[in-house]
């Protein structure tokens, strides 16, 4: 499988994007480096994180960057193929440290546009939920909302994820 220069891959909480991105990466026969956003921060996260590491082999290199997501992508090699899982968690990470999320993103889109090769971003939809109650419920979900929609723009391929069943956006599965 040839991987696009860059693909978006859309879903709900445990949807199986994350299973599908890597399944992506895992066809193109590339080296994998999975740039993990999550931090640990209780026992359920900490299972989650577990629970992906064991799924993948030995051709994946893991890269933390629960805030530095420019600089992981910037500093991943050329031939390698870049899965970042999650922007969702990222982005709330940048929100919960009062950081120009906005900067952020600017400079992820410019460290993507400078890579040769390829990237795959995991991102949840939140446009599918209720409004949430709080002040900071309403601006995570503006703010993930236009994120989404930046990544959407700037992305190849865009899939949505859904029960485990892939469903194209924009572009087309090569």
């Amino acid at each position: 499988m040839t991987l696009q220069k860059f693909t978006l891959v859309l879903g709900g909480a445990a949807s199986g994007k994350s299973v599908f991105a890597e399944r992506l990466v895992e066809a193109s026969e590339k080296q994998g480096v999975y740039v993990a956003t999550a931090q640990f921060i209780d026992a359920e996260l900490d299972a989650r994180i577990s629970d992906h590491k064991m799924r993948r082999n030995q051709r994946w290199r893991t890269v933390e960057a629960p805030v530095a997501l420019a600089e992981a992508i910037a500093g991943a090699p050329e031939e390698a193929a870049v899965l970042v899982d999650c922007a969702t968690l990222w982005l709330t990470n940048l929100i919960l440290a009062e950081a120009d999320h906005e900067a952020a993103g600017d400079a992820v889109l410019k460290a993507m546009d400078a890579r040769a090769g390829p990237v795959v971003i995991v991102s949840n939809d939140v446009s599918g939920g209720i409004v949430p109650e709080t002040a900071l419920g309403r601006r995570f979900q503006r703010a993930q909302g236009g994120l989404n929609q930046r990544l959407a723009a700037r992305a190849d391929l865009v899939v949505m994820v859904t029960a485990g069943l892939p469903q194209v956006l924009k572009g087309e599965l090569s």
